[in-house]
């Protein structure tokens, strides 16, 4: 029996090493080790933008982040100039991964890393822009130009993204230092850095942009959408990740406004008129994550460290 005991707790051990070198490939592109920017997070000699205690420190350290991630995809794909850009330039589905370690790369040294390592990070990612050109078919039917440095188009892909993330972290999520407002206000300096000008900084603001969006007609859904939605909904993942990130697409999909559902044609789980428990379901998949991944990421880590070395914590 002992012996029995032991070999499952091995076999279980084993799986586990496996899936946290899955999950770290699928976040960072690196399945070992801590990736090099991360490692760099502790180096500059300024504390950065945000610190410990910051609002932003406070969504993005939590797990709720992953679910947000999907909702932002499909909120943000909702406008076809924004979309055209994805499916045009990116290599999304080429290498999707590869992508989404790039965003994350972003996210985390605008969130994490000293000022001049976000301008470094920004600066590169809107050289990355500045050939992500094109045409688009819009709402009414209308071809119109698009740069992936337009204004318009910025401010959708901010203002999508402060919406879906504070969303997500309040069902999903924790206490927020200063609640909404604050994080928002405290993001906005990363839409800055990205050319959104005079970005929102309440959630009363996000909330009004989002239903100027809504009423202004610009928001579509076309054949490009439905596919890239497909593409979302069935990632090309690891087969142990697979299930797991079934509920948590499902639940990103039951943290939209009904509205944004129809209008990407999608539903709330169900087995025949039976409601899944997706919100329910979502949190022990990122209970679960957060136990692999242990409770204070690398790049949090890092930071600390630099601010340590600066004197910023005691």
């Amino acid at each position: 029996m002992r012996q029995q005991n032991e070999a499952q707790q091995w076999t279980m051990v084993n799986f586990l090493k496996k899936w946290q070198a899955e999950l770290r490939m699928t976040f960072t592109g690196h399945p070992q080790s801590t990736p090099d920017w991360v490692l760099r997070l502790a180096e500059g000699n300024d504390p950065g933008y945000h610190l410990p205690g910051s609002a932003v420190w406070a969504v993005h350290g939590s797990m709720s982040t992953i679910i947000a991630g999907i909702r932002v995809l499909l909120m943000q794909s909702l406008h076809p100039g924004a979309l055209a850009g994805v499916y045009d330039h990116s290599g999304f589905k080429r290498d999707p991964l590869g992508r989404l370690a790039n965003t994350i790369r972003w996210i985390f040294t605008v969130s994490y890393g000293s000022m001049d390592a976000a301008h470094t990070a920004t600066h590169f990612v809107r050289r990355v822009h500045d050939s992500v050109k094109g045409n688009y078919v819009d709402a009414q039917g209308q071809t119109r130009e698009y740069s992936a440095n337009d204004p318009e188009l910025l401010r959708w892909v901010h203002v999508a993204y402060a919406d879906s993330f504070v969303a997500a972290h309040r069902i999903w999520g924790g206490a927020v230092p200063g609640g909404a407002d604050a994080y928002i206000r405290e993001w906005a300096q990363a839409g800055r850095l990205m050319g959104v000008e005079d970005p929102p900084l309440s959630l009363a603001e996000v909330t009004a942009e989002m239903d100027q969006w809504y009423a202004s007609g610009h928001l579509r859904a076309d054949e490009r959408l439905r596919e890239t939605i497909e593409f979302i909904r069935y990632p090309p993942l690891k087969a142990s990740l697979q299930p797991g990130y079934r509920i948590l697409f499902a639940a990103a999909v039951a943290s939209l406004e009904p509205r944004y559902r129809e209008l990407l044609g999608l539903e709330k789980a169900r087995i025949g008129p039976i409601p899944l428990p997706s919100i329910l379901a979502a949190r022990v998949v990122l209970a679960v994550v957060r136990l692999t991944l242990g409770r204070s990421g690398p790049s949090e880590q890092a930071a600390r460290k630099r601010l340590r070395r600066l004197g910023y914590e005691a």
